[in-house]
């Protein structure tokens, strides 16, 4: 049989693939599984309505934990490497800056890899109660897009720019709680609606 080779973008693809951001997309996989689990029990604990939710209800809320979790922590990473860092500064570095990445930049970008993953399974596994198509384009187009960023090391200043306006995330997911909670007409639903206006 005539050995056939890999294709050249293949085998620069594979070459890419390292173990830190390899082990971070299987850190934000295992993230989501736990917050998911530690969002059902904390609200068994401490929410009298959660146990009278509809099972499908119990699984969205439940996946909004750790959608939640996610934006706190992207949103942080992106944040802190966008301003804090230095890594984009100007002059910073003899690279472009659309060629810049570091160890931690990958890391989140894996993280939201590995959550984006999670959350499509979920979604997938519970089609369409968690969302419909529109959501499993998001979801795909977010990996696609991620996943080019970390294996070309490019263009990661413009994915953590789309990664900080998960910012907004938060006070979605309150929003949808408080509804579900039976607490639409309270201070704090209208609190967070002008605290979401005001991220976008």
């Amino acid at each position: 049989m005539v050995g056939l080779p890999f294709p050249p973008g293949l085998v620069s693809i594979m070459d890419t693939v390292g173990p830190t951001w390899l082990t971070s997309v299987f850190s934000g996989i295992i993230m989501s599984i736990i917050v998911y689990k530690l969002t059902g029990f904390l609200s068994l604990l401490c929410f009298k309505g959660y146990d009278k939710l509809s099972k499908a209800e119990q699984v969205e809320w439940n996946n909004r934990g750790f959608s939640t979790f996610h934006a706190l922590i992207v949103a942080s990473a992106s944040f802190y490497l966008l301003l804090l860092s230095g890594l984009f500064d100007e002059g910073s570095q003899d690279d472009l800056i659309i060629n810049r990445n570091s160890i931690v930049s990958n890391s989140v970008l894996g993280i939201s890899v590995g959550y984006f993953l999670a959350d499509m399974s979920m979604i997938l596994r519970n089609f369409p109660a968690l969302g419909g198509l529109e959501y499993v384009l998001h979801h795909g187009l977010s990996m696609y897009s991620i996943f080019l960023s970390l294996i070309s090391g490019q263009a990661q200043i413009y994915i953590l720019m789309v990664l900080f306006s998960e910012a907004t995330t938060p006070f979605v997911n309150l929003r949808w709680y408080l509804d579900v909670a039976g607490k639409k007409s309270s201070k704090m639903y209208v609190c967070n609606g002008i605290l979401l206006f005001l991220g976008w």
